[in-house]
Parts: structure tokens; C-alpha cells; sequence
């Protein structure tokens, strides 16, 4: 019997306009735009990452994260973003407890590829990586300060995202200000920058090169 296709990521849906994105480089129309293989939308709600739809879910919203299902992704061509994208790299999720939300998405179908177990720059202890299609879903560890504060009961819940770029002078000349310094990634040879609140993405962006041969 053959095994069951993992589950592949479709599209995200955000709360802010398409028009700020728009400005940034990203080539919108009619309120979507694609990266690689997948389909950003724009619904205006508010902000925030709205949803996620995959392919070939076993259960919707694992431990509280916005995952939906949805059919599987059409025959779309390529788009060219005057910001130099090149395709969505990774889609990140927060947790109070990293290791109940592994379990949802892995009863969900998903497969774990790796644990990181030391702290991130930015204080993250522990994050999960799993390949959904063209992108990685990233499952970071909220610091304990903040388990203590807010409590271990709540819910998983999408953050934010990172997309590969040709040239961060490209995108540093596009965006001026509203794109922060740039920097070394964790990913060794890969430099990543992040796009300011003040841009009104509506949702944390960041910006990274490809790896360097």
C-alpha cells in the first residue's frame, strides 16, 4: 500500500491590503500575488497571517494553527516581482510547547525533518522544521519568560514568513528605510533582513539571499 502524500503548502492568507505589498515590490493583482509555488492572498481583515491551506491534510488546525485544506494548486505561471522574489522560504509559527505542537502536525501528516535544540539570536530555545512543498514551516519555542507570563494552555499560532530574494542591494535600494539592516542568517552564507512594521505589511516579514557556492 502506498503511503499517504505529505501535506504541501497551497497558500497563505493575510489580513492587511495587497496594496502595501504592492509598493514593496511584490507583484499583486487583484489581491494575490505568488511566490514560487504559492499563492499570497490579501483579504484586508486586519493583519495577521489569516490561514494556511495545504494539501492532503489529515485534520485541519493541529494545536490551535490556522491550517486549513484546500484542493491542490493549479498550473499557475510564474510571476516577476520588481523586488527581485524568487519564492516563499519559510512560513513561522509560535508555540508554548513545542513538543505538543510536533505531535498535532505530525497527526496531521506532516513529517518533522529537524529539532534545533540551542537558542536562536533572538532568544528562541528550541524550533521544529518541517517541509511543506517548496517552503519549510518553522515551529519556534516561545522563551520561557513568556510560557510563565502568558501561560503553557494556549494555542500554536501562525507568525510570520520569510521569502527568498535574488539580490538584497535590489531590495535595499527598492524599500529604502522601510527594510532593516541586513545581516547574517542562521543558515549559514545567507543574509536576511527584515521589513519594518512601518511598511504595513500587516504581518512580520523577512527578506533572505540565496546561499552562497
Amino acid at each position: 500500500m502506498a503511503d499517504n502524500p505529505e501535506p504541501r503548502l497551497l497558500g497563505v492568507t493575510v489580513g492587511a491590503s495587497g496594496d502595501p505589498w504592492l509598493a514593496a515590490g511584490f507583484a499583486v493583482r487583484d489581491s494575490e500575488c505568488l511566490a514560487g509555488t504559492i499563492a499570497i492572498r490579501f483579504n484586508g481583515s486586519g493583519g495577521g497571517i489569516v490561514e494556511a491551506s495545504f494539501s492532503d491534510l489529515a485534520h485541519e488546525r493541529p494545536d490551535g494553527l490556522d491550517i486549513v485544506s484546500a484542493g491542490r494548486a493549479g498550473d499557475a505561471a510564474p510571476q516577476e516581482h520588481p523586488l527581485g522574489l524568487l519564492r516563499l522560504d519559510h512560513l513561522v509559527a509560535f508555540t508554548p510547547d513545542l513538543d505538543r505542537t510536533v505531535d498535532a502536525l505530525e497527526a496531521a501528516g506532516l513529517r518533522l525533518r529537524r529539532l534545533r535544540e540551542e537558542p536562536t539570536p533572538t532568544g528562541a530555545p528550541r524550533q521544529a522544521f518541517f517541509r511543506i512543498g517548496e517552503p519549510i514551516l518553522e515551529v519556534v519555542q516561545e522563551p520561557a519568560d513568556v510560557v510563565a507570563e502568558r501561560g503553557r494552555d494556549r494555542p500554536a499560532r501562525l507568525w510570520g514568513m520569510a521569502f527568498a530574494i535574488a539580490d538584497m542591494d535590489r531590495a535595499v535600494a527598492l524599500l529604502g528605510e522601510s527594510l532593516g539592516e541586513p545581516r547574517p542568517a542562521v543558515q549559514e552564507g545567507r543574509t536576511i533582513a527584515t521589513v519594518r512594521g512601518a511598511a504595513g505589511l500587516g504581518v512580520p516579514v523577512a527578506l533572505m539571499t540565496e546561499r552562497q557556492a
